[in-house]
């Protein structure tokens, strides 16, 4: 998984910060390392996802660059994390994270294309050109079942390779040093309350150092609006479909109905959100930074944020000849999200929710062998 070289240089980090511990208090990172006689890979693995790159380490170390001993922990974690969604994604697809933006650049078109020529072929060319209006207007110009089987197939495929991601992840978490037990329900409830409230993404009580000169909370923030915006989208999505097939009631739904005030409240925080974020990436330091994963971040926001954009579209111009296109333009933005989101930075919050989990296990043994 590791290149020994590349180990190597994480465990000389590694071992500088064990024994200086100024920043023991910043998250949970360096209380999880302080239990470590050595680092191994599996460690490696799991300090790397317990990382939230708040960056505050790096701001207060006293030994980054020029000086001699070259510390960079946000960097060191960012690339482990790549090697971490590369590794445990079957099939593999290494050579896809190192042209990230490219690759789900051309996924994105791929789906536009496959959506256009599929509705062209179906329906004629002659449907998307024309004005839809009234309940089932989506479905005049793309059918019922050609959209509902292509995203449950997409879907499970994706469920599929995150969920067998997460199992080789989670055993490999069961073998790195020190043995804290198995992860019990209360260890499981502490990780999903640090994972909602992004707990770590406050670092050292400054919050993220984004942009370069202070800490800020503007980070935190823009990830609740995208977690938000999810959350709101999903509740949207399922209220649709209690509406469509049990209640008998066709989109496109009023304005003032549960599926389209849910649906516009998670675009309008996925906009804000990942607009926010593209903002915010330049303005950061770029030294702490994984060039790998600063492309994946930028591939993924912006594919999620025309996902977005192309879903508040369709709302407005739902009754105009720009319909069809826009349909058109936001199935295929979203079959290239669903395909590429168990390979890129979409499936981090997998991995770092069971790295949360073990850490809950940990500290709790400590509490209890500390009495």
């Amino acid at each position: 998984m590791y290149e020994p070289e590349f180990l190597q240089e994480a465990q000389r980090q590694l071992g500088v910060c064990t024994a200086c511990r100024y920043c023991e208090g910043f998250c949970a990172v360096f209380p999880a390392l302080e239990l470590r006689t050595e680092i191994a890979a599996g460690d490696l693995t799991y300090l790397a996802n317990l990382c939230h790159d708040c960056r505050d380490c790096y701001t207060a170390c006293m030994f980054t660059p020029p000086h001699e001993f070259a510390i960079n922990i946000p960097k060191v974690m960012a690339d482990a994390r790549v090697r971490t969604y590369e590794h445990y994604g079957r099939p593999r697809a290494e050579g896809f994270f190192r042209d990230s933006p490219a690759f789900t650049a051309a996924v994105a078109a791929g789906g536009i294309a496959a959506v256009w020529l599929a509705v062209a072929a179906c329906m004629g060319p002659g449907v998307l050109a024309a004005a839809h209006r009234g309940p089932g207007a989506f479905y005049a110009v793309a059918p019922w079942l050609a959209i509902l089987v292509p995203a449950i197939a997409i879907a499970l495929y994706g469920a599929a390779v995150a969920l067998g991601g997460a199992r080789r992840f989670a055993r490999d978490l069961r073998a790195a040093s020190p043995a804290a037990g198995s992860v019990r329900a209360a260890a499981v409830w502490q990780a999903a309350r640090d994972a909602i409230t992004l707990r770590f993404m406050k670092g050292g009580g400054a919050g993220c150092y984004y942009p370069r000169t202070r800490g800020t909370s503007v980070r935190r923030v823009l990830h609740h609006c995208v977690a938000g915006g999810f959350l709101a989208a999903l509740v949207s999505t399922t209220i649709a479909a209690v509406e469509q097939d049990l209640l008998d009631r066709m989109p496109p739904f009023p304005l003032l109905s549960l599926p389209v005030a849910f649906g516009a409240l998670g675009g309008v925080l996925l906009i804000a959100g990942t607009t926010g974020l593209l903002w915010l990436k330049p303005r950061s330091e770029a030294a702490p930074a994984s060039s790998v994963m600063t492309a994946m971040d930028y591939a993924f926001l912006v594919l999620l944020d025309l996902v977005a954009v192309t879903g508040m579209l369709l709302l407005v111009l739902r009754d105009t000849r720009l319909m069809p296109a826009l349909l058109v333009v936001h199935l295929g933005l979203l079959a290239g999200l669903f395909i590429t989101a168990p390979y890129g930075k979409f499936v981090h919050f997998v991995y770092r929710y069971l790295a949360l989990a073990k850490y809950a296990a940990e500290e709790r043994a400590e509490s209890l062998t500390a009495r």
